[in-house]
């Protein structure tokens, strides 16, 4: 015993020794990190005394150091800045879910503003603003050269007034004007619908009211079907969906899932990490689900389809994800004033960073470009099908009928085929999701239910294979 109370001390002698030869070093390199801060601190001091004294014009003190903050933290990445009292309080707001403005949701890229998303039934939405459009000009004005916020204030206006934004769109050989009228941008987070037998969940951003607004419409939509066993399956429509608040993509997730990690996020710091995992209960009862993607769907809603795509809770149709990966955490640093920072990356269940990649769908579906009628031609006549002017056997004259079919099979094969037509006609209104729709049917026809997927087929999913994370807690995951 006494060999191990020597070995153990002479280790801690031996530790005192290496501290006290390498403490003078370290001290020095961390007194000469404080002297070159200060120095530059004293560098920006010198400067802004000197713009304070010699611009041609009295500037705003208050509005300088702001300015000077919003242009550290931004230089740090794009989703960085400062929120001052108006962009504070406006940031509150758009999280309760009712904003002034245009209903458009941007980022910057190589100083152009881009458009990440347009919001659901805005004035952008029915101008025709589409995610990955560049605006260049504001009533003729150029943005080039601006800060994102700057840029911002230049699109907000009294609700009411009229504004024209110049578009470059890949495609399109000029750039071109939009018009539209600013107005109270209420958010409707969830919508509904039903298609044949499946449900469609249209979620439009994350905010406080996602989830609960989500699992009362999706009780609505069921009940319209005629009850979970009617539903065929459900479609999670996330395009053009900007993102918002983490806690929200992690509960709506929980929603789909009975067990299992949902995101994990890792910081700078490898202790602040974090992990969320789902708790029982799947309000979809096993059905079989799609996720809808596109360029547009960004952060809380990559956290939502990464989490059921390696979970193989659905098969996830569309276009390739926006690619925001990072999180970011309000931090007030006055009494009405606050810093959105980058603390963290997020890791999808099978340890995933998505950040610049986005998520690719597991089924490509583009959306088929609205074609350009010819002159002459009737824009209302859509494509048509066979069946429109085709003959079949029961048009023959004389034609045997059909002894084996009573009167309610025959009712409702009538009903499936009227089904199938209305999935048909919606090819034309919207093919992604009538490609969505087609997917639960051959899911239903083999009689396909979560946790029914094959153990090959499944991805290593043990909390071990994520990262480690660290954490916004309740954070702000997308632009707004």
């Amino acid at each position: 015993m006494r060999h191990y109370l020597i070995a153990g001390l002479g280790g801690v002698v031996a530790g005192a020794l290496a501290t006290t030869q390498i403490a003078g070093p370290l001290v020095a390199q961390e007194a000469g990190k404080n002297v070159s801060v200060y120095e530059q601190l004293e560098l920006f001091g010198n400067v802004f005394e000197r713009v304070r004294a010699d611009y041609v014009e009295a500037p705003d003190d208050k509005k300088l150091i702001e300015a000077a903050i919003n242009g550290m933290l931004t230089s740090l990445d794009p989703h960085s800045s400062f929120l001052s009292a108006s962009d504070y309080e406006d940031m509150q707001t758009q999280t309760r879910g009712s904003f002034g403005g245009l209903g458009i949701e941007v980022s910057q890229e190589d100083g152009l503003v881009k458009v990440v998303s347009p919001i659901d039934e805005t004035p952008a939405a029915q101008a025709g603003v589409k995610s990955g459009d560049f605006i260049t000009h504001v009533n003729g004005d150029s943005l080039m050269g601006l800060t994102l916020d700057e840029a911002v204030d230049m699109m907000r206006g009294p609700v009411g007034s009229e504004i024209t934004v110049t578009i470059l769109r890949e495609g399109e050989t000029e750039p071109f004007d939009l018009t539209m009228t600013r107005d109270t941008i209420k958010l409707t987070v969830v919508k509904t619908r039903v298609e044949g037998s499946s449900v469609v969940l249209r979620v439009s951003t994350f905010n406080d009211e996602t989830y609960d607004t989500l699992k009362s419409e999706l009780d609505k939509a069921v009940k319209e079907a005629g009850g979970i066993e009617k539903v065929t399956g459900f479609v999670l429509d996330l395009r053009n969906n900007p993102g918002g608040l983490l806690n929200q993509a992690i509960s709506v997730s929980d929603a789909f899932l009975d067990a299992g990690e949902i995101v994990s996020t890792r910081g700078r710091k490898a202790e602040e990490s974090e992990r969320w995992n789902a708790e029982p209960g799947d309000l979809a009862q096993g059905k079989p689900m799609v996720v809808l993607i596109n360029g547009g769907s960004a952060s809380a809603s990559e956290i939502v389809t990464g989490a059921l795509q390696d979970h193989r809770r659905a098969i996830v149709v569309g276009e390739k994800s926006f690619g925001k990966g990072s999180v970011q955490t309000v931090m007030p640093v006055t009494s009405d004033s606050a810093i959105r920072l980058t603390t963290a990356r997020y890791y999808t269940p099978s340890g995933r960073s998505i950040q610049a990649l986005g998520i690719q769908p597991d089924i490509l579906v583009a959306q088929p470009r609205v074609p350009v009628a010819e002159e002459g031609e009737d824009e209302s006549d859509g494509p048509r099908s066979e069946s429109n002017f085709g003959r079949s056997e029961a048009d023959l004259r004389g034609a045997l009928n059909n002894d084996s079919v009573n009167d309610d099979e025959k009712k409702q094969i009538e009903q499936e085929a009227a089904e199938v037509e209305a999935t048909a006609r919606l090819r034309d209104e919207d093919y992604q999701l009538a490609y969505a729709v087609d997917i639960l049917k051959g899911l239903a026809a083999v009689d396909f239910r979560a946790g029914q997927v094959p153990a090959a087929a499944k991805p290593a999913l043990t909390g071990e294979g994520s990262g480690d994370g660290s954490g916004g807690g309740e954070a702000a995951s997308g632009n707004g």
